[in-house]
């Protein structure tokens, strides 16, 4: 068996809108977020004007063996990953047995070297993987979280990441995130304001249920100390990814002063040598890898492995609102919720809303992935089409 074709794709999925009527716009339309570039006014705090923002389209990765059958996969940002994939990784992998999953990742990690492995790179190399891991699935005819070794859970537990608080009660979430339109530039200003949108946030789910908050590598290390101050009686679940990646010495400051909120981090760092340094450091307390950004499955199972012998959690970011993520959260015991980002609007149940045809949507804040081969999409060969922008 060998690798015929591999290629950047869309799929064209067939627009099927929901039959009900939502109650009002989603917190994703209306719900300012902070990005590091807010740090200058200039720049709105809605996600679909932010600079980068539009880069990030999904790109599909088909990958076909020479009897015919074909695994996807997808990652995002667009056309320089979707070029990347057909120009570098496709050429250095076809002709190979695409069984050999730890092969073809590192070559496509040493073949990145001299141009960096990290970025765009560890994106598209995500795509690829994923794509052989259904592919290796469908030949096989086992669901991946079978080769993953099998499920450790009946169902994985979820959590809602979303403003629409009132919403995901509704559905059955029992765990919330949620998410910040500040920045460190707004001082005691935006100290006041964080502070009053996490008090009503506790109010609204309850003492006991677990609540989260995110940056998104909005703070500093000084703004960030003094937030935490603030947060402490609302008994934060974890506080993530306050500060941008490369700061590994401003992670391992805040691990050390802060004791009373768990940190967690990891969606922007790319590959298992970035976590490593945080965990060796003991500068997180969970590590949240995004398996479409952080170089796939494979890596992401790298990943784990690190953190589960540190004694640290892995919670996949975005994990439960894919199939791969999904299939990892019912495999890996250390792995004991997943993130389920809610981007529909409130009052249209999720299974009017499901982005892949065959990808279990949640019920009552829990998950069961599909025990279809590989990772049990349902996409016809007919909505498969060579890759172009935009799409």
């Amino acid at each position: 068996m060998k690798i015929k074709q591999i290629r950047a794709v869309s799929v064209k999925i067939p627009d099927s809108p929901p039959k009900s009527k939502a109650w009002r716009p989603g917190w994703n339309e209306r719900a300012p977020r902070a990005f590091p570039i807010n740090k200058y006014v200039e720049f709105s705090g809605f996600h679909a004007t932010t600079p980068g923002s539009k880069l990030n389209t999904p790109v599909w990765v088909q990958v076909m063996a020479d009897d015919g059958t074909w695994g996807l996969g997808r990652c995002g940002f667009g056309a320089p990953v979707a070029a990347l994939i057909d120009s570098h990784f496709a050429p250095l992998l076809e002709g190979r047995d695409p069984m050999a999953l730890e092969l073809l990742n590192d070559l496509m990690w040493r073949s990145t070297q001299l141009f960096g492995a990290s970025g765009i790179a560890s994106i598209a190399q995500s795509g690829v993987d994923l794509a052989l891991w259904d592919l290796k699935g469908k030949l096989l005819k086992q669901p991946v979280y079978t080769l993953l070794g099998g499920p450790s859970r009946e169902k994985v537990a979820l959590y809602s990441t979303s403003d629409d608080l009132d919403w995901s009660k509704e559905l059955g979430f029992r765990a919330f995130k949620v998410s910040n339109p500040v920045t460190y530039e707004m001082g005691t200003e935006g100290l006041g304001a964080l502070e009053e949108k996490i008090a009503k946030a506790r109010e609204e789910v309850g003492p006991n249920a677990e609540l989260m908050f995110n940056p998104v590598m909005s703070f500093n290390v000084e703004f960030t100390l003094r937030l935490a101050d603030r947060l402490r009686p609302y008994g934060l679940r974890w506080l993530e990814e306050p500060l941008i990646p490369t700061d590994l010495e401003g992670h391992i400051e805040l691990k050390r002063a802060i004791t009373w909120i768990p940190l967690a981090t990891g969606e922007h760092h790319h590959r298992r040598q970035p976590f490593r340094q945080l965990i060796e450091n003991r500068a997180v307390d969970i590590v949240q890898p995004d398996i479409e950004w952080c170089g796939g499955l494979s890596e992401a199972i790298k990943i784990y492995t690190i953190a589960e012998a540190a004694g640290i959690s892995t919670i996949p970011h975005t994990g439960a609102g894919t199939p791969w993520g999904q299939h990892f959260g019912i495999a890996m015991p250390e792995s004991p919720m997943a993130e389920f980002w809610m981007g529909s609007d409130p009052g249209i149940p999720l299974d009017e809303v499901c982005p892949i045809p065959g990808m279990p949507m949640p019920v009552n804040g829990d998950v069961i992935p599909s025990d279809a081969p590989g990772f049990g999409m349902e996409i016809a060969a007919d909505w498969i089409e060579p890759y172009r922008t935009g799409a």
